[in-house]
């Protein structure tokens, strides 16, 4: 029998008449994993190369307010995927260990959308949407469920690390040892579904998920050695090395003539490791934190002829936004039977704002226990501790960096922002599977009294 997600996505479809394929991008969404604000030469590291991503910027638009929808992994791709918050959509946690918790089948990602309208859809990388114990049993949604015809994917890091890693799955069989270094690997299979493999009278979806720089790391001597006798090297080769494979994966569109015709979105999904070299640039938090650092990434929109090359815009997008915005790009409607929080991010592309009918929201389990929650409106972030007790009020266009708490100061404004988190996150909560975060046997952080 057919489920009600499948009824419902076969119903929208069908009653909406859908432009020429010529006339609809394709989309390509790649991600780093772990790269800071502060990782790249395009954001201003005097140290690091990242040729391609300069080239990447260089003909498109750097956003420089690009946020995650969550300070760890798992649950900001699959923002990214449904176009929903992540206590929303289920994955309120980084799933590494055994819990229940996962990307139900019920939600609705843009893949599955876009395969219903004629699109080919394949992804290659991370995928880290499922718990440990559920990657490889049939009874959990894989890829293939979430709309992806062709998949390549680990179901967390590469390991053993980055080189031969041993843990990639093709269409469910697993690969075996494998020979190189994941982010070459990865790009290598996303050219060959692009040259080799895909409907090329249809347009396509690619996600290319790197797992690097997240430990554990290994780096390509080739890399490492640009920056031979710092103590940082090898993670800044391995950022050298992601940028490298971004350069694989653009060769391959230009080679299949497709760039041009090709919307791409490169981002992060979360902020950076300290501990291992990363940087947030001089951001507030890092990795877990909903802090600046923790969630403002590197992103950059490339789509030649629609957005202006070379440009910056400093109009605040969100990882939440890509859902929205590539099925209205490909003129499919958007799900009418749940909250979607993301919006459509083209206006920022040409630096006005953005139209949303959700504030931009925050809450990573693993954050300290004082700045758990957030929340973004306008020019505005309040900082929530766990249980919404105690605020933080910052302007974060004059205080990206997050030092001078205006709480006391504008009480008024914190009492209104106040009002509005708490409002949305009783939203949230219940449009959630709470039962799930509520249930959670893992330790509170930091001496907190919340696991969640």
């Amino acid at each position: 029998m057919m489920n009600m997600k499948k009824l419902f996505t076969f119903g929208l479809l069908a009653a909406f008449s859908f432009a020429q394929a010529e006339e609809r991008p394709n989309i390509v969404v790649f991600l780093g994993d772990d790269m800071g604000w502060g990782d790249s030469g395009t954001y201003g590291n005097d140290l690091i190369q990242t040729p391609n991503m300069d080239k990447l910027a260089s003909q498109g638009v750097k956003l420089m307010q690009c946020y995650s929808a969550c300070g760890v992994c798992s649950p900001s791709r699959s923002a990214i995927l449904t176009g929903r918050t992540p206590y929303r959509n289920g994955v309120w946690r980084h799933l590494s260990g055994n819990g229940p918790a996962h990307l139900r089948e019920e939600e609705i990602t843009y893949p599955e959308l876009l395969k219903e309208a004629g699109y080919a859809t394949c992804h290659v990388g991370k995928w880290h949407l499922l718990s440990k114990q559920q990657f490889g049993s049939e009874d959990f949604p894989h890829p293939d469920a979430h709309g992806f015809e062709h998949w390549m994917a680990t179901h967390n890091n590469a390991a053993p690390s980055h080189k031969n890693p041993n843990n990639f799955v093709l269409n469910g069989e697993p690969v075996g040892e494998t020979e190189g270094y994941s982010a070459q690997l990865v790009a290598a299979e996303a050219g060959r579904w692009l040259k080799e493999i895909r409907d090329k009278d249809k347009p396509f979806v690619m996600s290319v998920w790197l797992h690097e720089p997240h430990s554990p790391i290994a780096t390509d001597t080739r890399f490492q050695k640009l920056y031979e006798g710092h103590e940082n090297a090898k993670y800044m080769g391995n950022i050298t090395q992601l940028d490298h494979a971004l350069g694989m994966v653009m060769d391959a569109l230009d080679e299949e003539g497709v760039a041009d015709e090709t919307f791409f979105y490169f981002s992060s999904d979360n902020g950076p490791v300290p501990s291992y070299g990363g940087s947030s640039g001089g951001l507030r938090g890092n990795k877990r934190s909903d802090y600046e650092g923790g969630v403002r990434v590197p992103g950059i929109v490339r789509w030649p002829g629609r957005v202006k090359a070379g440009t910056t815009s400093e109009v605040p997008v969100i990882g939440t936004d890509v859902f929205t915005t590539v099925l209205e790009l490909a003129g499919v409607p958007l799900p009418s039977d749940r909250t979607i929080d993301g919006a459509n991010m083209m206006p920022a592309l040409a630096g006005k704002p953005v139209e949303r009918k959700v504030p931009l929201f925050w809450r990573t389990h693993v954050s300290g226990p004082k700045d758990r929650v957030a929340m973004r409106i306008g020019d505005w972030k309040i900082v929530g501790d766990e249980t919404l007790t105690h605020f933080q009020l910052y302007n974060i266009p004059g205080d990206a960096r997050e030092k001078n708490d205006l709480a006391e100061e504008m009480p008024e404004k914190t009492a209104e922002m106040k009002k509005e988190l708490i409002a949305l996150w009783n939203q949230i909560k219940a449009d959630g599977p709470n039962e799930w975060w509520e249930s959670e046997r893992q330790k509170p952080k930091g001496n907190g009294q919340l696991s969640y």
